[in-house]
């Protein structure tokens, strides 16, 4: 049996999450931006739209289109992106510098609608469903969970507003990717 993966260290010396020394794009992101507490509707709008157009893929495949997203889907104003029509559809599927799935484009077109929609700003919607204070950081990857109570409230609550590709897990990789949860191991310098 192999010992728990806790944080490593990189080529500098410095210790990280072991998923972020795994491909030279995420040492920018998981450094820089993975973990970090996000505001704003559109910032916001970005992530969950990207974490559910990497729903079954890898996340390095988005990183590395994500300039191309920004510029398909309007910066991820949602007031623009609500407005697509078919034609919009129609030119996303022919744009190889996304993920061209139309399920998932269809999805983010309603989920700009749905945060239109919303009685509240999105972040403050997502927010809402970040734990308290206290949760300890993980000490090992086995220790990092794909869903909690809180994922499965928040997918359930977007569901539940129209929105779309929002599961529990979708979610929660949200709530890590957008800081609402800590998900840095113990001993990571971006933790």
């Amino acid at each position: 049996m192999s010992a728990p993966v806790g944080a490593v260290a990189g080529p500098d010396g410095r210790l990280r999450c072991p998923w972020g020394l795994s491909a030279p794009d995420y040492v920018a992101y998981h450094d820089e931006e993975w973990g970090r507490p996000l505001r704003g509707v559109a910032p916001m709008f970005e992530r969950l739209c990207l974490e559910g157009f990497q729903s079954g893929l890898s996340w390095l495949v988005i990183l590395r289109k994500r300039e191309s997203f920004r510029r398909a889907f309007a910066g991820f104003d949602p007031a623009a992106v609500a407005a697509f029509g078919e034609a919009d559809t129609t030119r996303l599927l022919a744009d190889a510098g996304i993920v061209r799935n139309r399920a998932k484009i269809e999805a983010t077109c309603r989920n700009a609608r749905a945060v239109l929609d919303l009685d509240v700003p999105l972040d403050d919607l997502l927010w809402s469903f970040a734990p308290g204070p206290g949760r300890p950081r993980p000490r090992t990857l086995a220790e990092v969970p794909a869903v909690t109570e809180e994922s499965k409230a928040m997918a359930k609550e977007l569901k539940r507003r129209g929105f779309g590709f929002v599961g529990p897990t979708t979610c929660y990789a949200l709530m890590q990717a957008a800081g609402l949860v800590n998900d840095h191991l113990e001993g990571c310098l971006a933790g």
